[in-house]
């Protein structure tokens, strides 16, 4: 695989994000690039708790999709004034460095968000989280440059004010109380790709965190964010990327990592490739599908819902579905297994069975508009504890296609064709 470093032609005014995009003369990636994406809970995270039962583990995912469903309800209603990452709870892990000479970092990655940071010196101790490294240092880097507030990217902040230097600040809250205040800034982004070059993004836009708090610990030094809105890294260097990426994420019990790839990396080769249309829908941060129905042998849910009724999102672990639509597939999951059900205890779980009963797990095929996917058992149900439970919950509200469901999957992102292709394929595998 070939590799690539893409210089940006920087403007002296830095008049906006626009003009960082138009910067770009001529430089495309002939190939693409990957990283790896940790699992936070995977015995190679550095977040991996070995105390924890699978089952605790499983839980604690379950709680977390749950919260998180309730941040995505609060963008969407708020108009986009909080961010729908939870800070505390976010899935994979991605290895990042910052600046010139760059400086490694671990941050999530996030489909769900936009801004991409990092906590930044000055950082006094009452301010800053201890992520177990030292915080990026912006004097310590030549490309480093603060974004005035007049600008088009500062513009583009849900949040933001003016500093007396013309500086442009964001403040991104919670709905769990965490925070990032700090200045939004520009310098260069590398990545380690999967075969040990080095692929440098000059000129990337993030914010420079000096005020950060609430659930945010280390290792996590920051956010990555890959959704659809204009401050996101995937639609800042959309032009060098060929205006796509993917990632193929590999089962829980897998020794090695998932995979992130961007531009012709990205591209599905593999047979059995399926195409649905991405739904442009408020806020343009999350990637809207439209799930019309799902089936069990000749049986079929109707969604009953319009464009757009489902949010694509790998860093909420259960499938979310509205009450209604789920009540009916429920109704399909139990005729198609036939045993009598087992209450989770705990609540976490709508649908569970006993893990010696013998039972069969049906596939569902999910008809996504233009693309029926066949969900195999690993995308469905889990063992948990005692309990075999479906990892498919109900929502009163929005319905939320979870990491679980795409796990085997090559899941790529055409930000140009407006399209989600998914692939069978075995993740684990180069």
């Amino acid at each position: 695989m070939m590799h690539i470093s893409l210089f940006l032609v920087l403007a002296a005014t830095f008049s906006g994000l626009d003009l960082v995009v138009r910067s770009v003369i001529g430089v495309k990636a002939s190939t693409g690039f990957s990283v790896d994406l940790i699992h936070r809970d995977s015995p190679t995270s550095p977040f991996y708790n070995g105390s924890l039962t699978s089952s605790e583990i499983l839980r604690k995912n379950a709680l977390h999709s749950m919260d998180r469903l309730k941040h995505f309800e609060s963008l969407i209603e708020q108009n986009a004034i909080q961010s729908a990452v939870i800070p505390s709870g976010g899935i994979y892990l991605m290895k990042l460095s910052f600046g010139t000479p760059p400086v490694e970092y671990l941050a999530v990655a996030d489909t769900g968000s936009d801004l991409v940071w990092i906590q930044c010196l000055p950082c006094p101790q009452s301010q800053c989280y201890n992520q177990g490294s030292r915080p990026f240092d912006p004097q310590a880097s030549s490309t480093y440059q603060k974004i005035p507030c007049g600008s088009d990217s500062c513009q583009a902040l849900p949040r933001k004010q003016c500093t007396n230097t013309n500086d442009c600040q964001y403040l991104y809250r919670y709905g769990d109380k965490s925070f990032t205040v700090g200045t939004l800034s520009i310098d260069t982004l590398s990545f380690d790709s999967s075969d040990g070059q080095k692929t440098a993004f000059p000129t990337s836009i993030f914010g420079c965190g000096h005020n950060n708090g609430g659930n945010f610990r280390s290792p996590g030094a920051g956010l990555v964010g890959l959704g659809g809105g204009p401050l996101s890294l995937v639609s800042q260097i959309s032009p060098q990327i060929d205006n796509r990426f993917s990632y193929c994420l590999v089962p829980r019990s897998a020794s090695s990592s998932s995979k992130l790839l961007f531009g012709q990396e990205a591209i599905i080769s593999r047979p059995g490739a399926v195409s649905t249309p991405l739904i442009t829908k408020n806020p343009p941060t999350f990637y809207f599908l439209t799930l019309e129905g799902v089936s069990i042998g000749d049986k079929t849910a109707q969604s009953g819902s319009s464009q757009g009724n489902i949010i694509i999102d790998s860093g909420t672990t259960l499938t979310l579905l509205e009450s209604t639509f789920y009540n009916s597939l429920e109704t399909m999951v139990k005729e198609a297994i036939g045993a009598d059900p087992v209450q989770d205890p705990y609540g976490s779980f709508s649908l569970c069975y006993g893990a010696e009963t013998n039972i069969n797990v049906p596939d569902m095929v999910f008809h996504f508009s233009g693309a029926d996917l066949r969900l195999q058992p690993v995308n469905t149900f889990r063992i948990n504890g005692d309990l075999l439970c479906m990892l498919i919950v109900p929502s009163d509200t929005i319905s939320i296609f979870g990491n679980y469901a795409q796990i085997n999957f090559q899941v790529e992102y055409d930000l140009k064709k407006k399209t989600v292709s998914f692939a069978p394929t075995d993740c684990t595998q180069p």
